[in-house]
This record gives C-alpha cells, sequence and structure tokens, in this order.
C-alpha cells in the first residue's frame, strides 16, 4: 500500500481550516498579535520622522554648532581653554558667525545673606564678557523674564539667572526689583532664561551668569574660558572643526575636545531609542510566541477527533504537524499584517498632526514581518509536535 502524500496546495488548504471554521478566536489571536506589531511600527515610524524632522530643520537653519572643552587632569579636575581661544572669531573671520564662551567664578550664590553660606543649592555662577553676549543664540536658548546681559550690564553687579537657578531662589517672575548676594556681594537680578533644552545648555540652567569685568574685580576670575561654542554654515562646519583646536589652543591642540551639539544631540537619541526598540522587541516576541503557542495547544486539543479521523484514513504524522504549523504561521502574519497597516495608519496621523515627514523604513516592515512568520514557527512547534504524537484511536474516543 503506497504512502499518502500531502501535497502543498493540500498542506494550505488544511492550514486554514482551523483559521476559517473558528473566527472568533482568529480573531481575538490575530488582534492580540496585531496591537504588538501595530506598537512597533508606529514607534519607528514616529522615532524616524522626528529625526527626519530635525534634520530638516537644521537644513533650513543652515547652522551646526561646535563646543569646545578641554581635557582634564591627573585629578580629574576640569582645566580650562587658554585665553586666546575666547579670540577665534578674529581668526576664523570668514569661516565663523557666532562664537560665545563662559569664565569660571570661585564663588557662592543665596537669595539672602541670611542663608548659611554652605547652602549654596548646587548653583554654579559663570561670567561672560562683551563678546559673549550672542551666547543664547548657539545653545537655542531664550529670556523668559526680563533681558540678557549687553555692554553695559557685565560692567555692573548684576545678573542672569537659568531656569532651574530661578526656581531654587523662589523667583518666579520678576517683581520689585529682586537682588541675591553672590559671596558677599549684592547683584541686582535683571533676567531668567527659559530651560536649555540641548544637552550642553543643561549646565546653564542651574546657574548664574555675571559680567567678567565684575567677576575679575570681585573675584579674581580667571579670563581662560571653560566651555566656548562656535556657531558655522553647514557647509564649512566639517573644515571648521577640522580648525578649532589648534586655533583654541595651538600648543597642545590634541588636549581641545570638539563635539557637535545638533548632530551628537540626534546621535544620542537615535542609539536610546534603539536600545529600547530592541528590548520591545523582545518582549513582544517572547508575548507574541507565548500567546500563539497557548492558542495553538488549545485548538489541538479541541481538534482530537479531527486529527484522530485524519491518522486513522492514512495522514502521516509529519503531515498533522506541517498542518498545524501552517495554521500558526498563517495566524502571526494575520496579526503582523493588520499590525503594520495600523502601526502605519498611527505614523500617518501623528506626522500630520506633528507636520513632520513621514518616514517608515521599508526594510524595517519586511524585517517586521520575517519576525512575525518566526514567531509562528517557534509557537507551533509544541503544539504541532503534540497533535503528530496523538493516537488515532485516542484521539477519537470521547472524552468522559
Amino acid at each position: 500500500m503506497a504512502r499518502s502524500k500531502l501535497r502543498f496546495r493540500d498542506a494550505l488548504s488544511l492550514g486554514t481550516l482551523g483559521l476559517r471554521t473558528r473566527k472568533g478566536r482568529t480573531a481575538m489571536a490575530a488582534i492580540g498579535i496585531a496591537i504588538g506589531v501595530a506598537s512597533l511600527v508606529a514607534l519607528v515610524g514616529i522615532i524616524n520622522s522626528g529625526e527626519a524632522d530635525a534634520q530638516r530643520d537644521l537644513l533650513e537653519q543652515g547652522i551646526d554648532v561646535l563646543e569646545l572643552t578641554p581635557g582634564t587632569s591627573f585629578a580629574d579636575e576640569p582645566e580650562l581653554l587658554p585665553g586666546a581661544a575666547a579670540a577665534i572669531d578674529t581668526h576664523m573671520r570668514d569661516l565663523v558667525d557666532v562664537v560665545a564662551s563662559i569664565r569660571r567664578v570661585p564663588a557662592t550664590m543665596r537669595k539672602t545673606d541670611f542663608i548659611p553660606s554652605v547652602e549654596t543649592g548646587g548653583i554654579r555662577i559663570f561670567a561672560v564678557n562683551e563678546d559673549d553676549l550672542d551666547l543664547l543664540m548657539p545653545l537655542r536658548g531664550g529670556v523668559a523674564y526680563g533681558r540678557f546681559h549687553d555692554a553695559a550690564t557685565v560692567q555692573v553687579p548684576t545678573v542672569v539667572l537659568g531656569s532651574d537657578t530661578a526656581g531654587v531662589l523662589g523667583f518666579d517672575e520678576l517683581y520689585a526689583n529682586p537682588t541675591v548676594h553672590i559671596s558677599g556681594h549684592e547683584f541686582a537680578v535683571i533676567g531668567v532664561l527659559d530651560p536649555f533644552t540641548i544637552s550642553q545648555g543643561l549646565t546653564l540652567n542651574r546657574a548664574a551668569l555675571i559680567g567678567f569685568p565684575v567677576a575679575e574685580e570681585l573675584y579674581d576670575a580667571d579670563d581662560n574660558p571653560e566651555r566656548i561654542w562656535v556657531q558655522a554654515d553647514l557647509d564649512v562646519i566639517e573644515q571648521v572643526r577640522e580648525l578649532l583646536p589648534r586655533q583654541a589652543n595651538p600648543e597642545a591642540p590634541g588636549e581641545v575636545a570638539v563635539s557637535s551639539l545638533d548632530l551628537e544631540a540626534r546621535e544620542i537619541i537615535s542609539e536610546n531609542f534603539e536600545s529600547l526598540l530592541s528590548l520591545l522587541v523582545v518582549v513582544i516576541i517572547v508575548v507574541g510566541a507565548i500567546g500563539v503557542g497557548n492558542i495553538m495547544l488549545i485548538s489541538v486539543l479541541e481538534r482530537r477527533g479531527e486529527i484522530g479521523v485524519r491518522r486513522a484514513l492514512g495522514a502521516r504524522k509529519i503531515h498533522i504537524a506541517v498542518q498545524f504549523l501552517i495554521e500558526s504561521m498563517l495566524l502571526t502574519l494575520l496579526g503582523g499584517l493588520v499590525g503594520i497597516a495600523l502601526g502605519l495608519a498611527v505614523v500617518a496621523m501623528a506626522t500630520q498632526v506633528l507636520d513632520w515627514p513621514m518616514t517608515v523604513e521599508l526594510s524595517f516592515i519586511g524585517i517586521g514581518l520575517g519576525v512575525t512568520l518566526g514567531v509562528g514557527l517557534v509557537a507551533g512547534m509544541y503544539p504541532s509536535w503534540r497533535a503528530s504524537r496523538m493516537d488515532p484511536a485516542e484521539a477519537v474516543r470521547p472524552a468522559a
């Protein structure tokens, strides 16, 4: 007697049998898979679209910003840049648009002189010179209340507070000409800054800015900058990046670090989201595999009679296993296709509301489909093996 064979067309028909006859369960299982896939597609699409929008804004602005910082000493204390570094704009006038710097001030701030001097609130004091009045431009900053320093205020005891500093000191707005005490001297508060959002500007959120002439006279502040920001057009930014270390410190250019605010911030964000996505993919795969595996196992137990009849009519164990493997893979494929469609719809709505360019990597969609089929294959292995191992006589016997 010839052994039975299972043609591919018949295998597909049998693989869809459980999906067609148990529509409610199929729909519920597919919805669970679709939600996971849709979440993943939506998250990736929104991230990609956000990065594309940031790139578009940068290109529209036509500028980028470089930050210069010194190395550290053997005691891991931050060094200072040479004083001549602040004059970069005079040496690279044709390449750079804005050069601004800050200098550290050895002083502490309190709201009143009645507060103990040790309670500084972690506020750092920096000084700006007349050449640094464009500081807010490269750092994408703004003034919430009052005003920033000008050529007159840097010459007298006035101070501009960072956003966190104003909160620590309790200045919601500037009424009645408020003052603060900086190491025994009274300073008039003339402005409060908006919160900085780029990473290199975060230091100034919990800081205070005074004029360097005052800082030099009262606190013997060092004229060497702690950090410098250089703004230049995108078409020359790489050339500027290469020239800056030697311009900032001709004697030791290797001790000057140059970083890009916009590009490196996006790289860090992208890396963080990639890590998050990797974790999310693993969670979705595990949860999806467990869910599909449970559903298929229940399906095997409910269809014992069908399996017994097919085995009694000559179906081989491999035929039964193939049937349930195909059913499992088709179930996850159905959920994956629905999930991709839902995820793309969410991305389209989100980018429409946020006015972002819709950007979705097609390769990721292909990978997503491959992953869903893989989940179906893995999830269906045990149920299909369980089905193929059923004894025909036991399978057709009515349950007690």
